[in-house]
């Protein structure tokens, strides 16, 4: 049988959240001190574990069938490779800065000005498209640096928090684009490691529907029925259990998490006692 291969990132955030999600899908990945390669035990899967800007190129060439790659770097790379799935987290945005001295009067602002970046095609599609002419100066690592060190007017580069351009006096000014940790694949997959992606993914929206869901149980009146269903819409309907006392019914639910307290607060207003709130591990649809 085929098995299908994916280029994970070595080490950092990145390599951390694709391990979770992949091992809380059930497969069942070794990791031993520097090793490079690794074959799951119950699934047919092979993982190389690479730097993150070769992972786009690696998939393209057939080493690897798919990847675990940032968005950004997949975009700078262009390589032919497509995204079989967005994932949802590493989630970042590329954007343009300038000293927090300085006026910003728009994009033309950067016509004549040295920008430094470490991504100059997705910098470069961006000036194209605005008609700004300017000069790129590729540095890889430290770019918050360069205006302050005379090394260049602004910088192009990735801002999660914010709280590196501040330490640095920069602003942001420009988001280009949003990026997010995404499974890139290679075109035109065998029908057998099709199928392999297919349950890949099946497996990795099952473990994501479950994040920040929650199951709900609790005993209503059976006259608050319909009051406590509104409340309570889950995935198509809440499921109503009649209990061994008369005139009360058991209904079991799901809610998402950020909602609980409102929620909680409402059903007991409506009537609902006994509320039993556990954590879902997979949600399968």
């Amino acid at each position: 049988m085929e098995k299908l291969k994916i280029a994970i990132q070595t080490k950092g955030r990145l390599n951390e959240d694709s391990m979770k999600l992949i091992q809380e899908s059930g497969i069942d990945l070794t990791i031993g001190r520097r090793k490079l390669v690794s074959e799951a035990g119950n699934f047919p899967m092979e993982a190389l574990f690479l730097r993150d800007d070769d992972i786009p190129q690696t998939v393209a060439d057939g080493v690897a069938d798919v990847g675990i790659v940032g968005e950004n770097e997949m975009l700078e790379k262009g390589e032919n490779v497509v995204i079989a799935k967005r994932l949802g987290f590493s989630k970042c945005r590329l954007s343009l800065a300038i000293p927090k001295s300085l006026e910003y009067t728009g994009p033309e602002f950067f016509n004549g000005k040295k920008i430094a970046t470490s991504y100059p095609k997705i910098l470069q599609k961006f000036l194209t498209e605005h008609n700004i002419k300017a000069e790129i100066h590729v540095i890889s690592g430290s770019v918050e640096i360069a205006p302050g060190i005379g090394l260049a007017d602004a910088i192009f580069d990735i801002v999660s928090s914010g709280s590196t351009l501040v330490s640095n006096r920069l602003k942001e000014v420009e988001v280009v684009i949003h990026s997010e940790a995404v499974l890139i694949a290679k075109p035109n997959l065998s029908a057998e490691k099709q199928e392999i992606l297919d349950e890949l993914i099946f497996r990795l929206e099952s473990v994501q529907r479950a994040e920040g869901k929650k199951y709900i149980l609790l005993n209503t009146p059976n006259e608050k029925i319909q009051e406590v269903a509104n409340l309570l819409p889950g995935m198509k309907s809440p499921t109503v259990v009649p209990l061994a006392q008369e005139g009360w019914s058991s209904m079991h639910s799901v809610i998402a998490e950020d909602d609980f307290w409102e929620i909680i607060g409402k059903l007991k207003k409506a009537g609902a006692e006994g509320i039993l709130v556990i954590p879902i591990e997979k949600m399968i649809f």
